[in-house]
């Protein structure tokens, strides 16, 4: 098998992992329906808490988060590393395999193929992938949303913050390939929030509650 086909498997069966709506799923399962009719309509996991069942919430976090990082360690495992050079950096096969998987992994949380193109946001997923291949800035990042949440209240401006520091993290601590990646994540995570923005400004965004 050429590397090309073995790239072109991994970021196709990412993006079908990705594309498993967790939070659709087990809202359904729970009895709670279709979550794109509850709230913000967004199948993640901040729209889920909005059924006031945070066992649910916390389980589609971590599912979510699953997909991302399962689709990238996968990769990383079965492609051994040889030395590649992609935008103009060396880095190796192992790492690239891994990033594309776990990011076309992403890409089908954020437009699953099962729900017309209409998913999620990307914040959990994102974060599973980091955290598998760059755990210490995955830590890093999930400190900067819990302090940003816990000070304004605000799940979106946590993750928007989060997000946008991560490649400044990477950048110093992970080397460039891995920031070229984190950024163009992050971009894809701040298009996706972009209905977000709007109501943050406009005082209009969903605080975070923690009772029902």
């Amino acid at each position: 098998m050429t590397d090309n086909l073995l790239f072109w498997i991994l970021g196709i069966g990412g993006y079908l992992i990705g594309s498993i709506p967790f939070g659709l799923v087990l809202c359904y399962l729970a009895g709670y329906g279709d979550i794109r009719k509850i709230g913000s309509g967004n199948i993640g996991a901040t729209n889920v808490l909005r059924t006031g069942n945070k066992t649910l919430a916390l389980l589609t976090v971590l599912l979510d988060a699953f997909k991302a990082g399962i689709a990238a360690y996968i990769a990383k495992t079965i492609v051994p590393e040889s030395n590649v050079t992609i935008f103009g950096n060396l880095t190796d096969t192992s790492t690239l395999a891994a990033l594309v998987a776990g990011g076309c992994a992403i890409l089908g949380h954020n437009f699953p193929v099962w729900l017309k193109f209409k998913g999620g946001k990307g914040v959990a997923s994102s974060f599973g992938l980091v955290l598998v291949l760059t755990p210490k800035i995955a830590l890093l990042a999930l400190l900067i949303w819990i302090v940003t949440a816990f000070v304004f209240k605000y799940s979106s401006l946590a993750a928007i913050t989060a997000a946008t520091l991560t490649p400044i993290l990477t950048y110093f601590m992970a080397g460039i390939t891995y920031t070229i990646f984190y950024t163009l994540i992050v971009v894809l995570l701040l298009v996706r929030h972009h209905a977000n923005f709007a109501r943050l400004i406009e005082g209009q965004e969903s605080k975070i509650k923690l009772k029902k």
